[in-house]
């Protein structure tokens, strides 16, 4: 399993749409920086979030996931309260080749500010917004910025065609678009 180069992901994204919209070079004038990279893809942060909140005393459950634990802001910030979290979704819309695994890690400006991203791998064939955690595991206020970088992508090329992919298996998050809650 190989890690692919930048001449790699630009073909995939403007040949067959696996990145949409796409850019072409790092943008990072005034902004935490953005698009293609050497070996990877830096996603934007879209300006529709789910924030964390405990105002009815909810319980988290992944089996039985409340809406009520949240509050939608959109917006071109957010403020994330003390060790706390937001769902946010990319700008950009994925479409995952068969044979590539594709695995999401956060952008060191925010990571150095105590701002964690949490995403998990996006499958073979998967296609859709991808929904990011944002965590704030600092004793203070923390903002992130709508429509600027949040995450890298990484792609690794596997030796060939998985057998079965996310979209054989007919995947719950399979399309989805928007910040999308947890499904049993």
């Amino acid at each position: 399993m190989g890690i692919m180069p930048d001449v790699w992901i630009r073909e995939q994204a403007l040949g067959r749409g696996m990145i949409e919209p796409f850019v072409e070079a790092q943008r990072r004038e005034g902004m935490i920086s953005f698009g293609l990279s050497s070996y990877g893809y830096d996603a934007r942060v879209a300006d529709e979030f789910k924030l964390f909140t405990n105002v009815d005393s909810a319980i988290v459950d992944p089996k039985a996931f409340s809406d009520k634990s949240f509050v939608d802001r959109t917006g071109p910030e957010l403020i994330i309260p003390p060790n706390s979290f937001a769902l946010a979704r990319t700008i950009e819309y994925f479409r995952i080749p068969r044979d590539v695994l594709v695995i999401c890690l956060g952008k060191s400006t925010y990571a150095r500010c105590g701002i964690i991203v949490n995403v998990t791998p996006l499958e073979p064939e998967w296609e859709g917004h991808v929904t990011i955690e944002v965590s704030n595991t600092t004793p203070l206020p923390a903002r992130v910025y709508a429509n600027e970088g949040i995450c890298q992508f990484l792609f690794l090329q596997g030796a060939g065609p998985c057998e079965v992919s996310y979209a054989d298996r007919q995947g719950k998050y399979m399309g989805q678009r928007g910040v999308t809650l947890p499904k049993l």
